[in-house]
Formats: C-alpha cells, sequence, structure tokens
C-alpha cells in the first residue's frame, strides 16, 4: 500500500468544508483499493472521498474519536473500496458549533 494523503490535526471550523486533501503525484491512480483510516478530536467530522467526481462515501461520519492516543491502521478504518482509477479527492466537513481537528491516512494499493 502507498500512502497517498495524510494529516496530522487537520482543523476543520464550525460550519466549514476543508480544502481538498489529496494533491501532488498520487492525485491520480489507477485501478485498486483505497484505504481511509482517521480519527476525530470529537464526534460530529464528516468526510467525502470521490474517485472521477462519483462518491465513494459521501458525507460520512468518521466513527472514531478521542482527544488522546493513537490512530490505529486496523481499528480505524472508515472506509475501504477497490476504485477503477481517477482523480481521488477526500474532503472533511464539520457541521457542528466548534472547531474539531482529524488524523488520517489514505492508502491506495494497486491491484491487476
Amino acid at each position: 500500500m502507498v500512502l497517498i494523503a495524510s494529516g496530522m490535526a487537520t482543523a476543520v471550523g464550525a460550519g466549514v468544508k476543508s480544502a481538498d486533501q489529496v494533491t501532488g503525484q498520487y492525485q491520480y491512480v489507477g485501478k485498486g483499493i483505497l484505504k481511509l483510516v482517521a480519527r476525530g478530536s470529537a464526534t460530529g467530522m464528516l468526510f467525502s472521498l470521490l474517485c472521477n467526481g462519483f462518491a465513494v462515501s459521501q458525507d460520512q461520519n468518521i466513527m472514531a474519536f478521542g482527544a488522546t492516543g493513537t490512530m490505529s491502521v486496523i481499528d480505524h478504518v472508515q472506509c475501504e473500496q477497490l476504485i477503477n482509477g481517477g482523480r481521488v479527492e477526500l474532503y472533511f466537513r464539520n457541521p457542528t458549533g466548534g472547531g474539531l481537528t482529524v488524523d488520517y491516512g489514505l492508502y491506495f494499493e494497486p491491484t491487476k
């Protein structure tokens, strides 16, 4: 697996949607599996994962949260999906009234 995007304590203000988190060399991928591992600072953070403009996951809750501790690639999987390839986009949205942060890693594993 290749880490194509990651962030620690990525802040998303109250009522705000983040910019696309996937940039650079790994923005375009081939056929394979996308795996989002994430952990929010508190309940309420949502994520949207898109490939070629089509939603893999749209406005889904980040299920794991907590202000302390580590993120686990095994325990904090939010989405794992086979895709045909194309441009990958990842957004976080905070619909709550307070500022939230998220730690995340977006992985890609090529398949045949």
